[in-house]
């Protein structure tokens, strides 16, 4: 199917749409719309709050040492090559090391099934590539943002690490830190946040499709009482 036949598709199908809407009693299409209109400027509100929080962390990268960098995952490949937002991920860590604020890496991602490749593994091989000889960890059974921060707790403790400094995209570090903020780092782990300006962030900004998925991660994750 062409994208125009496509195209033309999505538009007879919201016409059928907006037709049933009308056919509905006014009270209930006035609901649905006030509805509508809420949820629009929930996820508004939420969105300009993460951008926010991004540009400020980009402008106030960190200055004081930690003992470990954990860098957050994402998906490993992308069109068969690692993924460019989660390679800027570990750059930013790399760099972090390269400055003298960490001297360990916690990488923590677990198995991608898009393309059956562990995000941790790729995530220290790029950073081997690229010359780092430190310390890595690995946390690899993580699959969400939550499971990123409570599955890393354990090898913390165990390394007896305290201070570390969290690695993800600029966009992913308002929710992160609220998630941390609620307690699934512990209370004990002292914490600093450093964003990642990734190719997918230099390119698409708050544009990017990661970014515009966000707040409906965030009210997702404040649904099921993760904050």
């Amino acid at each position: 199917m062409s994208r125009l036949s496509k195209f033309l598709g999505n538009i007879l199908t919201s016409m059928g749409q907006l037709l049933n809407l009308i056919s509905l009693p006014r009270w209930l299409r006035k609901s649905l719309y006030i509805c509508a209109l809420a949820g629009t400027l929930v996820y508004l509100s939420i969105f300009i709050t993460i951008g926010s929080y991004a540009k400020q962390l980009i402008k106030t990268p960190p200055t004081q040492s930690a003992d470990a960098a954990l860098i957050l995952g994402n998906r490993a490949y992308l069109y068969g090559k690692p993924n460019p937002c989660l390679t800027g991920r570990v750059d930013e860590g790399l760099l972090l090391a390269q400055q003298g604020l960490v001297s360990t890496l916690l990488m923590s991602g677990g198995l991608d099934y898009e393309d059956n490749r562990i995000e941790a593994l790729t995530m220290e091989t790029h950073a081997r590539n690229k010359g780092f000889q430190g310390r890595t960890l690995l946390e690899s059974r993580s699959s969400s943002t939550l499971e990123n921060l409570t599955f890393s707790l354990p090898i913390l403790e165990a390394t007896g690490i305290k201070n570390i400094i969290i690695v993800s995209e600029p966009y992913h570090m308002w929710r992160v830190k609220k998630l941390v903020e609620a307690g699934h780092l512990g209370r004990k782990i002292n914490v600093g946040y450093a964003a990642a300006p990734s190719q997918c962030w230099i390119s698409w900004g708050m544009a990017f499709k990661g970014a515009l998925r966000e707040p409906l991660a965030v009210i997702n994750n404040y649904a099921k009482g993760y904050f």
